[in-house]
């Protein structure tokens, strides 16, 4: 979050400067190929920040984001500590982006237990065997079974 702050702290910047192009080098992999759409993110807490980076991108004509090794990030670190020089007219504030925690899972997967007598895997085993569906399974049940069976040989 830390990086995506200071990524939107430089975009602002560089909008109320009313720069038009703009080449943003940070030595976060994952930053840039992220708000590249290269990578996805799974992070609830970070997508925010990264729909907030992809909206300040449109304001730009122009907007490239280059990622460099951390060990040649000589000229990132000699930006921020230029930044960090540079008062900001809102004082440095960067709007708070509301990020909302929950003390349960958003969805659960209930499983019954098997009553058959067999194990869990036992549909996907003679799935995978015989390549047969079990004999009272309706249409959901069967798109379950081929995308479990993916993950298993």
């Amino acid at each position: 979050m830390a990086e995506y702050e200071a990524c939107i702290l430089g975009l602002k910047l560089s909008i109320d400067m009313n720069v038009q192009e703009l080449s943003v080098i940070r030595d976060s992999d994952l930053l840039v190929h992220q708000v590249l759409g290269e990578w996805a993110t799974k992070n609830t807490k970070i997508l925010p920040y990264l729909y907030y980076v992809q909206e300040l991108r449109n304001i730009f004509t122009k907007i490239e984001f280059k990622q460099v090794p951390r060990i040649q990030n000589e000229f990132p670190d000699a930006l921020a500590t230029l930044s960090s020089m540079i008062q900001h007219p809102d004082k440095n504030f960067i709007d708070p982006i509301p990020v909302g925690i929950h003390n349960h899972p958003a969805y659960c997967a209930h499983i019954e237990e098997e009553t058959d007598g067999n194990l869990w895997f036992h549909d996907i085993k003679e799935y995978l065997a015989k390549g047969e569906y079990p004999e009272h399974a309706n249409h959901t049940q069967k798109c379950t079974l081929q995308r479990l069976s993916n993950h298993f040989f």
